[in-house]
């Protein structure tokens, strides 16, 4: 197995960016700005994922993730890769998404597998394949069959690493000796796609993470990460260790949920929900504030 630095081509650390609503639930796009640009510029992320499911994009209309993205693109694109999830359940639609990401400025895609509707891995491969032919984008595949109902399994990962533009996988599918395989035998870079899959995935090669805890632990995280590309594994156990409590515990709900809850505690309010997601309770805030003094960040 090669031990060269792992492949970033999406950077090291990403968040899932929520999308901010103002009190009437329509998009805010002067408090999207404000938040891609605190993430990026104060909590050290070098990416952020935008129209994701933390960014509740199964309410967001097509307009409106243009905007989206165009806003976010033209405030920190230049010091941040800009991903645009655009994945669907209808490929033709994917490539819409796709190519409507491109125009507004995104810089790469993130296309998870098609939910409710399970295709079989032959669908799986044609849908990848067909909405990285929709635009010149680097895309990566976001892997999570706890919410697609199908996972992508190895060796159709191994088909989709030979495509030129399908260059990294957003993994949350727990599986880490499938992910060691995959890095072993293709050029695909591999992002922990739940919080903390981080230290375990940059052990095998990863590149680093997509994060939803990380609205508030990048810097933490970005530490972490810093230690182990440098040799330090004690110092990057160490920061794991601490911010296990918001890794594990932004996901006690709905990861918007608290996210935007967490937010709102810090003076940073996003803005409500849309339904079906609901606001935290106060049993969860409770939980949230005591996660979060846990891991330093309270």
């Amino acid at each position: 197995m090669s031990t060269t630095a792992p492949s970033r081509p999406l950077g090291r650390l990403l968040t899932a960016m929520v999308t901010p609503f103002d009190v009437a639930g329509d998009l805010d796009l002067a408090a999207a700005v404000a938040l891609a640009t605190h993430l990026v510029d104060e909590q050290g992320n070098d990416g952020l994922v935008l129209n994701g499911t933390t960014g509740e994009a199964p309410t967001t209309s097509d307009v409106e993730k243009a905007e989206l993205v165009a806003a976010v693109a033209d405030a920190v694109g230049d010091r941040a890769v800009i991903v645009a999830g655009v994945g669907t359940f209808d490929t033709v639609h994917s490539m819409h998404l796709a190519d409507q990401a491109a125009k507004a400025g995104a810089q790469a895609l993130l296309v998870v597998a098609p939910y409710y509707s399970r295709p079989p891995q032959d669908g799986l491969l044609r849908h990848f394949r067909a909405v990285a032919d929709a635009t010149d984008l680097p895309v990566a595949i976001y892997d999570i069959p706890k919410r697609s109902g199908v996972a992508v399994e190895t060796e159709t990962m191994m088909a989709l690493a030979q495509h030129e533009r399908i260059v990294a996988v957003k993994d949350a599918k727990g599986d880490i000796a499938a992910a060691a395989r995959v890095l072993a035998e293709t050029g695909l870079a591999y992002y922990a796609g739940d919080d903390a899959m981080v230290l375990p995935m940059l052990s095998i090669g990863g590149a680093g993470v997509i994060g939803t805890s990380t609205h508030f632990s990048g810097a933490g995280t970005k530490a972490l990460i810093e230690a182990y590309d440098r040799g330090d594994a004690a110092e990057a156990l160490r920061l794991y260790r601490e911010l296990l409590p918001i890794y594990t515990g932004i996901f006690r709900t709905q990861g918007v949920i608290l996210v935007k809850a967490g937010l709102t505690l810090r003076g940073r309010s996003a803005g409500p929900v849309r339904l079906p997601m609901v606001e935290a309770t106060e049993h969860e805030l409770s939980h949230l504030r005591q996660d979060l003094a846990d891991a330093g960040l309270g």
